[in-house]
């Protein structure tokens, strides 16, 4: 495969990591308007390939000496204006901070300026077993540049 065909994992402009995405027909109900749902989709994408360019990969996370995952514990969408069928798409996510085990994530849809869908998330390191644990401190140090600095 070369490069030019491998998919995009989007680019950071500053602290904020940014994934183009397009709207398919398959995104879309009865309306012509994106489902609601796929918003939820889009927005682990984003979580997803902002991690991956921070150089963690949910692979190697399951394939590690002590194995963890993340779960969604919390998600608070706000909608604000529909997407429609072939929109050019940005989902804009930043990871704020890290307490804990919990990492709390701010995202957002954009159609050009237009912020379409706001989402405050919380996710939750844990143990293949489902206990809450703290993340690593390799990871949290790969996601510390990213964080929102301290006042």
């Amino acid at each position: 495969m070369s490069l030019s065909d491998s998919p995009t994992a989007g680019r950071f402009d500053g602290r904020v990591h940014v994934l183009p995405v397009r709207v398919y027909y398959e995104d879309t109900d009865f309306t012509g308007l994106v489902y609601h749902a796929n918003y939820v989709r889009y927005f682990e994408r984003g979580r997803s390939d902002c991690l991956r360019s921070m150089g963690i990969g949910h692979a190697e996370l399951l394939d590690g000496e002590r194995p963890m995952a993340f779960v969604v514990s919390q998600l608070n969408l706000s909608f604000l204006k529909p997407a429609r069928i072939d929109d050019a798409l940005t989902v804009r996510t930043s990871y704020d901070s890290v307490k804990g085990p919990r990492l709390l994530i701010s995202q957002a849809v954009m159609r050009g300026e237009d912020v379409l869908c706001r989402a405050q998330v919380e996710v939750v390191c844990i143990h293949m077993d489902g206990r809450p644990r703290r993340p690593t401190p390799a990871l949290v140090e790969a996601v510390r540049p990213w964080l929102e600095p301290l006042a």
